[in-house]
């Protein structure tokens, strides 16, 4: 599957860049499976977080030359319940979303949510629908390992960046790396702002 740029996300046309110096106005490859990033990425991956990868399962979301933007992470790491299910990583990416945290984006943002009851519907069902794709991605083995250790109620009740207030927002990265896989509510609020 391929996901267009062109249409608004990651703040298309405004000079965003990805971590391989292509402007993010082109395709990105968007993988929904279990292939294990290659020996490149990983090295990549590894750089940029300046450790070696926990939980590490997937790339989710790269750019056309294949240099990870957004990693897909195991739910259970460490045998610890891990519901962040997807990992910005792209260092201009992350720090677009820094500036805006540090001007206050959240807080503006969690204000024009708590004032409009269909933002907050949609933000119900873009947690609703994580859940249901986190839950898609585990494996037998790791339901029934989730079960014995007492994790899966956990994982049913946190939704996007591991949140269980469904109105909140806590992190505009998680969301926004969510947002890069299957589009939501904050992140195109995001885009918007972004293209304002």
């Amino acid at each position: 599957m391929q996901l267009s740029l062109q249409d608004g996300g990651l703040g298309a046309g405004h000079g965003v860049h990805s971590t391989a110096g292509v402007k993010l106005g082109a395709t990105l490859a968007v993988e929904h499976n279990t292939v294990k990033p290659n020996a490149t990425q990983i090295a990549h991956i590894t750089e940029l977080l300046g450790r070696e990868p926990r939980g590490l399962e997937a790339v989710a979301v790269s750019d056309a030359q294949g240099a990870p933007l957004v990693l897909r992470v195991a739910s259970l790491v460490d045998d610890k319940p891990f519901p962040t299910l997807f990992w910005l990583l792209d260092p201009d990416l992350i720090y677009r979303i820094d500036r805006a945290e540090g001007k206050g984006l959240i807080a503006e943002f969690q204000l024009r949510i708590d004032q409009d009851q269909s933002l907050q519907q949609s933000m119900r069902a873009d947690h609703q629908a994580h859940i249901a794709l986190r839950d898609s991605y585990l494996s037998e083995p790791l339901r029934e390992r989730l079960g014995r250790l007492g994790f899966t109620e956990v994982l049913a009740r946190r939704g996007i960046g591991g949140i269980e207030d469904f109105k909140r927002i806590r992190c505009l990265h998680t969301w926004y790396a969510a947002h890069l896989v299957v589009p939501n509510t904050v992140g195109s609020m995001l885009d918007q702002y972004w293209s304002s």
